[in-house]
């Protein structure tokens, strides 16, 4: 067994919490277990991936950033039968966030969302009235760490119509209302190894920000989930993830119901700083995903 722990090329864009590098958290559980393994960036084009026995796709931080080169990565590592986890149509799947529909088509509640295809000229306006809100959220459908993502108020949205047009001139879009509840209390994230609840966080925006990500000046704390509130995202986790070796499932909670905002397969950021147990339970979910006795 030789095992690749798959990361991207850094460039000090995407940096880790509390600079924990889950990489490194990743290859010392790996020696832990006495396993062989090697850091491989999926855009190397020299590595050699059948000298691999399993995939693990840790950290692919720029994978919407090339996304038609990580298309062809993912095609090219399916065709060689490698173990992959996430498993690469697990990861295709997830990798556009048109995912979201699926979810909602099978019941279950998402932040209101509407897709507008690249080169299109939409009037936002229709927008603000569809979702009856004075504030949207506007993002790539294939992205990460709040890219060109844009806050819009409906009083003075037009002052950035150019740069809103020159950005769905590049790719798809999707709209959502801006949601309260993501400033106060902030975004939720529920971690699942092998299906199984781990730890849960909440993500808080620093005052007068709406992005929850750390870089942003975000705060993060831990949580302890209700029951009930675990009972309904593991139905998601069950429905969606059941096969995964990881799952980060994001979203916010209004008047006791649970929007998702992310389903996050590919490559979440997993909080294994925030606690020992953490740790614990992912390397307990590698041990046996891995087929180590």
């Amino acid at each position: 067994m030789k095992v690749a722990i798959v990361t991207y090329e850094s460039n000090g864009a995407y940096p880790d919490y509390n600079a924990l590098n889950e990489d490194i958290v990743l290859g010392n559980i790996l020696r832990e277990l006495g396993i062989d393994f090697g850091l491989e960036i999926w855009s190397d084009n020299s590595v050699d991936w059948k000298q691999y026995s399993h995939l693990l796709i840790k950290s692919p931080w720029d994978y919407f950033d090339r996304y038609v080169e990580f298309l062809d990565w993912c095609q090219k590592i399916k065709e060689l039968g490698l173990k992959v986890f996430n498993n690469i149509d697990t990861i295709i799947w997830n990798s556009d966030k048109r995912y979201l529909l699926e979810i909602y088509e099978k019941g279950f509640h998402i932040v209101p969302t509407q897709f507008i295809n690249r080169g299109a000229s939409p009037d936002l306006i229709d927008y603000f009235l569809k979702f009856g809100t004075d504030q949207l959220v506007i993002k790539p459908t294939v992205s990460g760490g709040s890219k060109n993502t844009l806050k819009l108020n409906e009083r003075n949205w037009k002052e950035q119509q150019d740069q809103i047009d020159s950005l769905l001139q590049s790719e798809d879009y999707m709209v959502q209302p801006f949601i309260n509840e993501i400033s106060d209390p902030g975004e939720y994230s529920y971690l699942f190894f092998n299906a199984e609840f781990s730890h849960a966080v909440l993500k808080s925006p620093k005052k007068g920000e709406f992005r929850v990500q750390h870089f942003f000046g975000g705060n993060v704390t831990t949580v302890n989930p209700s029951q009930e509130e675990l009972d309904y995202i593991q139905k998601i986790v069950d429905e969606f993830a059941s096969q995964t070796l990881y799952a980060r499932v994001d979203g916010i909670w209004i008047e006791g119901v649970f929007y998702l905002m992310e389903l996050e397969l590919i490559e979440p950021y997993l909080f294994l700083f925030t606690s020992d147990k953490a740790k614990l339970n992912y390397k307990a979910a590698l041990r046996k995903k891995l087929g180590i006795g």
